[in-house]
């Protein structure tokens, strides 16, 4: 099935966005450093009923910045994806968020009532939703994380944030025939700018929990079948769940289960998707 790809200018940047497939629009906000190729397999066991859309989020990839070298803000990132959405449909859409894209896509909830019908939020990364102890630790875990990072570099760093996520890099339960996703300078960028800039916005997130409740949105938390039930996403999630009187839904692999499940983890988003509440 072709695929479009096309460039919005918003404040500050321009970014670089794929579309692909057909029926209703579903923008997949990627986590970490993934930009708009990250769930190449997923967006293709998905694009034969959906019109699935991708982007490098501001400072990745093909995405230009009009300030290189400038942080972003939840709320900027929030606001990015407001602005592709509405060049894209009139209607509401149909939302997957994955760890830091689960966070832009409940301030996107918050922020656009209306514009986003269905959020899945897989193991967002709000320490903001946890109790006031707990979140003061995890917060000084991703500062711990940011400075390992820039004094001791990428390869120090990687194994401690996947550690706090749950991710075992090793792990041999994934499907086979994956596209690969090689460490080339592109990504290491995108690690960088990740690690510098978005660590702080999740640090200095200002997103209000409380309006979660009332959204018009329907959010749906979502964890992997395989993430640890003790680690900082997990927690995020089931509070998550806890503050809207839902229950988590299982998604196949763990953290990452959208790029190591691709097949399975696609059945699973058309099954809840299907379902309206």
């Amino acid at each position: 099935m072709p695929e479009t790809t096309g460039t919005l200018t918003v404040p500050g940047a321009a970014l670089h966005y794929q579309v692909r497939g057909t029926g209703p629009l579903l923008l997949i906000s990627q986590s970490g450093e993934g930009d708009a190729d990250r769930t190449v397999d997923l967006v293709g066991h998905l694009a034969d009923s959906h019109t699935v859309v991708t982007y490098d989020r501001r400072g990745l990839s093909r995405s230009r910045l009009g300030a290189p070298g400038r942080g972003a803000t939840l709320a900027e990132h929030a606001d990015d994806v407001h602005r592709l959405l509405a060049s894209l449909t009139d209607a509401p859409a149909l939302v997957l968020g994955c760890s830091l894209g689960a966070v832009i896509g409940l301030h996107a909830a918050v922020r656009h009532p209306g514009q986003i019908r269905t959020l899945i939020a897989h193991e967002p990364v709000a320490p903001r939703l946890l109790p006031d102890g707990e979140r003061a630790l995890h917060e000084r875990e991703l500062t711990t994380l940011q400075d390992l990072y820039l004094h001791e570099g990428l390869a120090a760093a990687l194994p401690e944030i996947a550690r706090s996520l749950g991710i075992d890099p090793a792990a041999a339960d994934r499907e086979p025939g994956l596209t690969p996703q090689p460490m080339n300078a592109r990504r290491v960028a995108n690690f960088d700018y990740f690690i510098r800039h978005d660590f702080t916005a999740i640090i200095r997130d200002t997103l209000d929990t409380a309006a979660l409740r009332s959204v018009s949105t329907r959010i749906v938390p979502a964890a992997g079948r395989t993430t640890p039930r003790t680690v900082f996403d997990y927690r995020a999630v089931t509070a998550l769940a806890a503050l809207l009187g839902r229950e988590p839904q299982e998604l196949p692999g763990g953290h990452n289960g959208n790029t190591t499940h691709p097949r399975a983890y696609a059945t699973r988003i058309r099954e809840i998707l299907a379902v309206e509440d």
